[in-house]
């Protein structure tokens, strides 16, 4: 098994601002494995600093992953991702870039979708929302809700001093829209408590990470309070985290790029129905390479975030798609991911 990588930057449509700052530019790690036989596979690293990986980072553990699985046929996908946490625990995006590769090459070798390989129907597949960052004035913020206007789901993005603010003209502009909340961790149990009531009020569903990750008692704190459902998307990376959290939220965010891999992922919705959790999964700012190796389980979710590449004005490749919210997985082998011809 021989691995190779190209850096490519993306490049979004508006300035993506979440609680901790943002960027135009995410550069990702397009990994590509080749089997003695000739067959290869394709998959995508989005590291995000936050967890302490860079693009350089991946580049620099990809020769530690390629000796983990040199001399494997490329068919025992458990045995192969192990070996890769293995030789490195952390860095999860890049593991699960390989990881994807790994399991398109298995579906191209066997002529199925990876959905198909797993058993699944892509029409059980949830629609996804459609997430609207911090912008830096109203009109800008209502300016993307209507740039938004074909997504039936919108996730909006708060942590900061107007966010009642925020969602309110969200919900003027968008009366009949579904609304969720992100706070990327930015509040306190206090703050929280403050304004879940007029969320509430104002139709939210939900609201993802209001509190630090490490806050554990602070969100059991606040979920046994709070008139919305909780839902943990940085206090929850593996699947060994989903025993800690029940009790304490009410769901997870699952995303490859956390949890190191594609069988972790699955991991975690087993572990997460079995404690009775609302399972939603979610992205980076990504490509379609690596939007739709996450949509192959979407089948199992309750909930999507797949927006990743709708949000990116550059995208290399094509694969699923999200039009209006629906999560369409293509029925090519593999990942059915493509090379975009222009």
């Amino acid at each position: 098994m021989k691995l190779s990588h190209r850096i490519v930057t993306l490049r979004t449509k508006n300035p993506f601002v979440i609680a901790r700052g943002g960027s135009t530019e995410y550069r990702v790690v397009c990994i590509t494995v080749t089997a003695s036989d000739g067959n290869i596979g394709w998959g995508e690293a989005a590291p995000s600093k936050f967890y302490g990986e860079t693009a350089d980072t991946v580049v620099d553990v990809l020769p530690l992953l390629a000796a983990a699985i040199e001399g494997m046929d490329g068919w025992s996908l458990e045995a192969m991702e192990h070996a890769l946490a293995r030789a490195i625990r952390y860095n999860g995006a890049a593991r699960a870039g390989v990881s994807a590769a790994l399991h398109d090459l298995v579906g191209k070798r066997l002529g199925v979708p990876l959905y198909k390989l797993w058993g699944l129907d892509p029409v059980s597949s949830p629609p996804t929302s459609f997430t609207i960052g911090i912008a830096p004035d109203e009109a800008t913020l209502l300016a993307r809700v209507a740039e938004a206007e074909q997504y039936p789901i919108l996730k909006i993005k708060l942590g900061t001093a107007w966010d009642e603010r925020i969602v309110r003209a969200v919900r003027e502009a968008a009366p009949k829209k579904v609304l969720r909340v992100d706070a990327n961790a930015a509040w306190t149990p206090k703050s929280a408590l403050r304004i879940i009531p007029a969320l509430k009020e104002l139709g939210v569903e939900f609201v993802e990470q209001p509190l630090h990750p490490g806050d554990l008692q602070g969100l059991r704190f606040v979920r046994e309070r709070s008139s919305l459902p909780i839902v943990a998307d940085e206090s929850c990376l593996v699947a060994a985290d989903v025993p800690k959290l029940a009790g304490a939220v009410d769901g997870i965010n699952i995303k490859i790029a956390k949890c190191g891999g594609l069988r972790e992922a699955l991991r975690l919705v087993a572990v997460a129905r079995a404690h009775d959790m609302l399972v939603m999964a979610g992205c980076m700012i990504e490509s379609s390479l690596g939007i739709t190796a996450a949509a192959h389980f979407a089948p199992l979710l309750d909930c999507a975030d797949y927006d990743g590449a709708a949000l990116v004005s550059n995208d290399p490749y094509a694969g699923a798609t999200i039009d209006g919210g629906a999560i369409r997985i293509p029925d090519a082998p593999g990942l059915g991911v493509t090379l975009r011809t222009s």
